[in-house]
């Protein structure tokens, strides 16, 4: 796999090898071993998939404290544009962004690490998203931002009047305004 560094400590984007003839394709999506040996050692416990039409976007989400999560996508069917914020108080990239095209096609996968939010808006008709979690889900801990925070300057590439949001994604805090933040100085992974 060709893993490349982001603009953002930590955020990578991970190209697995594609095996193609005539019959079709193989590619190994995730190796344990070798995410450790290029990324970082880690242990998935949770895999998610969704099912989106275009115009759909969906976060700014994270979980916070010790059920903070860090997200392996990749994308098997259609087009989405995959965003990672930084929201680690005191962190020289906090509210700084990552906005990667993930595709069925381009098969490239997004790793964000703990203290980020994550989101991501639907480009293609539907678009099916597959990711791997570290920690489980926990409804008490979960957290968000407003995906259309202005300080944060995200173009999530649809037109305003085409978006579509959950009621639940219509009332979420500014960045600045967000009260249950990991700092910095925090080791997230201890």
């Amino acid at each position: 796999m060709n893993v490349i560094k982001t603009d953002i400590e930590g955020v990578v984007i991970v190209e697995p090898k594609v095996f193609g003839d005539n019959r079709g394709y193989f590619f190994e999506s995730f190796s344990e071993r070798d995410f450790a040996s290029a990324v970082r050692p880690l242990s998935f416990v949770q895999d998610n998939e969704s099912k989106s039409s275009y115009g759909v976007v969906r976060g700014l989400h994270y979980q916070t404290g010790r059920f903070a999560q860090s997200k392996l996508l990749r994308v098997i069917k259609g087009e989405v544009l995959d965003i990672a914020v930084d929201i680690r108080r005191g962190s020289p990239t906090f509210g700084k962004h990552v906005a990667v095209v993930l595709s069925g096609e381009n098969r490239r996968q997004l790793f964000i690490p703990r203290g980020f939010a994550h989101g991501f808006s639907v480009l293609s008709e539907e678009a099916v998203i597959q990711y791997k979690c570290d920690r489980f889900y926990e409804p008490a801990a979960e957290g968000a931002i407003a995906w259309d925070d202005p300080d944060l300057g995200i173009d999530w590439q649809i037109p305003a009047g085409k978006v579509i949001l959950s009621a639940k994604d219509l009332s979420h805090p500014r960045l600045k305004d967000a009260t249950d933040l990991p700092d910095f100085s925090e080791d997230l992974y201890a």
